[in-house]
């Protein structure tokens, strides 16, 4: 079960930061992940990190302001969002179990196994 918190409305240039509690899905921790989602668009990937050697990728829209991590136990997942910006906002998802192109977790929804049920960060 992967349980997101920490959305809220934010005022362009404020920060973030996202939670995502893990419990059950140890065998999935190896790639963990943030994904957004406006009404009507695809799910995108926003951040992943590959937790035994802590490799990251990010969206290109989000590199340089936001940081993925997780915690010594690897059950929390976290999400620092700086200088945001309107087109930040979005529905956020916490995602485990995807799957690694060139030793990176992949960005692409479609591998993911596990999804939380979504937090909403509202940048006006």
């Amino acid at each position: 079960q992967l349980v997101e918190s920490g959305g809220e409305s934010v005022q362009p240039g404020g920060s973030l930061k996202l939670s995502c509690a893990a419990s059950g899905v140890a065998d999935e921790r190896n790639c963990m992940a943030w994904f957004r989602q406006l009404a009507g668009k695809e799910r995108e990937g926003v951040a992943t990190i590959f937790t035994p050697f802590g490799r990251t990728s990010y969206a290109d829209s989000v590199k340089g302001r936001f940081t993925i991590s997780t915690d010594s136990a690897k059950s929390t997942l976290y999400l620092q969002m700086n200088s945001l910006k309107p087109e930040d906002t979005a529905m956020y998802y916490c995602a485990a179990g995807g799957g690694m192109i060139d030793g990176y977790c992949t960005l692409s929804s479609s591998s993911w196994t596990r999804w939380g049920q979504g937090t909403q960060v509202t940048v006006s």
